[in-house]
């Protein structure tokens, strides 16, 4: 089923979803489900899984110089996604990307979740990779993420890179993009980043995912100036909770996101990890409550395959 069907079918009731990685190269796939499985009993209607983009390692060769490979340490996306799919009986959605894809690969890709009846797919531009200051398009890739939408409801009609096949058979594809509401950390305005967004959703998006955050606030601006655009599809709120002090640093240099100073003092306050992660969890039911309470229509969380914070949240809030 489409996340548009399952957010219609809920009749204003507020979802409960969450994203999960996918093992490193050469990990048991259990310890997927061993974080899955507690959160099953909050009824997720679709479980997202990431995807991701190509690095450079560098292999010594016999004589001696260094010889650069490129290698995937998280493959297995849309196997991931059939096997939780068949296991929990739940739709998944993987995400697809225009860095380090070409389209004929994204093609493929596409072809692949028609076959195992995945109807939803996420698509993103995806990061720039470690030795990039910016990011850079793959050759023979889509430099932005509305011209990846754009393929994907191209294939949805039946149009694919090289021919236009008349069939009954064809996708079907439900797409999410992603929104950002403390603005995108290339952007240099919320305006123009909005603007871009519209363009996504102009391509054909059905639903918008945002970036984490953590002041409420900035969400239901971000929502009001997105419909004051024209931008009428379901936006869905994705939820982080803080789980190290790390963190306070680390999300404001990788994200571009601002935190609350009383957030920011109470981790600040704490002795050790399991102190911050308590704060987390607190901060997070707080702010999913209100988000609930405004009538959301999902509650996104970025688990980052942990789960246990994420279960006392929902318990809270569900």
């Amino acid at each position: 089923m489409k996340v548009t069907e399952h957010i219609e079918n809920a009749k204003g009731k507020t979802l409960f979803s969450f994203e999960i990685v996918p093992p490193q190269k050469g990990k048991n796939i259990q310890e997927l489900y061993d974080n899955i499985d507690p959160l099953m009993e909050f009824n997720p209607p679709f479980i997202d899984v990431t995807t991701s983009r190509e690095e450079h390692i560098y292999i010594k060769r016999e004589d001696g110089l260094l010889e650069r490979k490129i290698t995937r340490m998280r493959p297995g996306t849309v196997g991931i996604c059939a096997a939780i799919k068949q296991k929990y009986d739940v739709d998944t959605i993987p995400h697809v990307l225009c860095g380090g894809f070409t389209k004929e690969e994204t093609e493929y890709v596409l072809v692949d979740c028609h076959y195992l009846g995945i109807e939803n797919v996420m698509a993103l531009r995806g990061d720039a990779m470690k030795h990039q200051r910016y990011f850079e398009p793959t050759t023979g890739g889509h430099c932005y993420a509305n011209e990846l939408v754009g393929q994907i409801k191209d294939l949805s009609k039946g149009k694919y890179l090289n021919e236009v096949i008349d069939s009954d058979n064809h996708a079907d594809f439900c797409v999410g993009v992603a929104g950002y509401p403390e603005k995108h950390l290339e952007s240099p305005s919320l305006e123009t980043d909005l603007k871009k967004l519209k363009a996504k959703v102009d391509a054909g998006a059905d639903y918008v995912v945002t970036q984490m955050f953590f002041n409420n606030q900035a969400y239901f601006e971000f929502v009001e100036k997105a419909k004051q655009m024209g931008i009428n599809v379901p936006i869905i709120p994705g939820i982080k909770p803080i789980a190290v002090k790390k963190h306070l640093q680390l999300l404001p240099h990788v994200f571009s996101i601002d935190l609350p100073q009383d957030l920011i003092d109470n981790v600040e306050a704490c002795k050790n990890n399991k102190e911050v992660r308590e704060v987390g969890i607190e901060w997070a039911i707080q702010q999913t409550k209100e988000l609930k309470e405004a009538g959301v229509p999902v509650l996104h969380f970025y688990s980052m395959g942990k789960s246990s914070n994420i279960k006392k949240i929902a318990e809270a809030v569900f």
